[in-house]
């Protein structure tokens, strides 16, 4: 399993304010034949659905879209929350990149590089 994290803004430990989401975790493990299991954790001040973390993107070191996992609800009362994905990736990918949005940002400018794990 890889993991790559970092560590919570400050400016998201204010409540009141809904800021960009954080990328807290990403593990990702292999489940075969090019198949991986990526879970990510994220961080974000929800206040409902006027503002939450919607989505989270894995894309190859082209940039290319490989997948996304769209986050159906606010998570107000579950802070930091994982998710996961089951995705096909390209024996030639060899390090993905995950990019985190919200309903109102959109895509963050922070994103978070992690290794895929040889099959």
């Amino acid at each position: 399993v890889v993991k790559s994290s970092l560590l919570a803004s400050a400016l998201l430990c204010v409540p009141a304010f809904a800021g960009d989401t954080t990328i807290e975790a990403v593990e990702i493990e292999p489940v075969g034949n090019n198949v991986y299991r990526i879970s990510v954790t994220l961080l974000h001040a929800d206040t409902g659905w006027d503002h939450y973390a919607n989505r989270w993107d894995v894309l190859d070191e082209a940039g290319n879209l490989l997948g996304t996992r769209v986050l159906a609800h606010p998570h107000v009362n579950e802070q930091p929350f994982t998710r996961s994905l089951r995705l096909e990736i390209p024996t030639s990918v060899k390090v993905v990149t995950i990019v985190a949005a919200d309903s109102v940002h959109g895509d963050n400018k922070e994103t978070v590089a992690a290794t895929v794990p040889p099959q």
